[in-house]
């Protein structure tokens, strides 16, 4: 029986998957079957976590615009709701983003929007 080397498909499919495993420890860059598993479960991970991180960021801007709404607020209760409800009314274009930069970098500037709506 002849000695049959096999194709050089299977070969570069292994060398792309050998490339993504190879900082990964043990059994997980070493075997075939293990590098597909953890390369599957990476990027199942990947994906998940790009939609969190927009959900976390969107957390932060919130808790800051609040934070800071909240502390201007002495004599009468100002919330971050109220805030973004006459945002919304009076069609303003900042989103939260730019009032969670805003209220970081420049309090002032924020207070003043603020006191407008």
């Amino acid at each position: 029986m002849t000695k049959v080397e096999r194709g050089f498909i299977a070969r570069r499919r292994r060398k792309a998957l050998r490339s993504f495993a190879s900082t990964y420890k043990g059994a997980r860059s070493r075997s075939i079957r293990m590098m597909t598993q953890q390369k599957m479960r990476a990027l199942a991970s990947a994906f998940r976590d790009r939609a969190k991180k927009k959900r976390d960021f969107r957390r932060l801007w919130i808790t800051r615009i609040n934070a800071l709404t909240r502390e201007k607020a002495t004599l009468f209760t100002y919330s971050y709701n109220k805030l973004i409800h006459n945002l919304h009314q009076k069609q303003s274009l900042l989103n939260r983003k730019m009032l969670g930069q805003i209220a970081i970098e420049n309090k002032k500037s924020f207070y003043t929007i603020s006191d407008k709506m």
